[in-house]
């Protein structure tokens, strides 16, 4: 089925302008200032006059605390409540109880997410004085990031970047193979 958003005020790239919008598939088809639609073609026509039409927006950086803080959020509820604000994509931090350090623990983060999110998701695996292997383990093109945001790094006080020699044995093992061609 088909969509056609019509006559919507269009904010994108700097600049605004009225036009329709064809969605076909979950996906934007078109976009022009007149979208005549396909004799016996079934489709769904919104009437956007007046109403404003933006991309949505990327939050690359959520505490959603789940799984092991539902009692403060979870993942439905928070998604639920970044769609209503145009938040299309979220991007969650990994101090969760307990903090996703492992690649299990991360793979758990993302099947909650598979059945209960609302939006678009990704992840960041936790690193910590004790987990530089594993972290190194994490897939990036699944996964937004790694990061140490809402642990602490050793002795509940510090971060990552205070860790020089850490951070140099990370950044050593991560350069990927076509930059090190470059490089060298």
């Amino acid at each position: 089925m088909k969509t056609i958003i019509r006559s919507a005020n269009i904010i994108n790239e700097g600049r605004m302008f009225a036009a329709d919008v064809l969605i076909a598939k979950g996906r934007i088809e078109k976009v022009a200032p007149q979208i005549t639609s396909s004799k016996g073609g079934k489709h769904v026509e919104i009437n956007a006059e007046g109403l404003y039409l933006m991309p949505g927006v990327i939050d690359d950086q959520v505490h959603f605390r789940d799984p092991g803080l539902t009692h403060k959020t979870d993942i439905f509820s928070e998604s639920k409540a970044a769609v209503a604000g145009g938040v299309t994509s979220y991007m969650d931090m990994p101090n969760t109880v307990p903090n996703t350090l492992t690649q299990e623990l991360l793979e758990e983060k993302y099947g909650i997410a598979s059945v209960r999110s609302l939006a678009n998701y990704s992840f960041f695996m936790g690193i910590g004085k004790d987990n530089l292997e594993e972290a190194l383990r994490t897939d990036t093109e699944n996964v937004c990031g790694i990061t140490d945001d809402g642990l602490y790094f050793q002795n509940e006080e510090g971060i990552l970047a205070n860790y020089p020699d850490f951070l140099e044995k990370l950044f050593s093992r991560t350069v990927s193979a076509s930059l090190k061609t470059e490089l060298f």
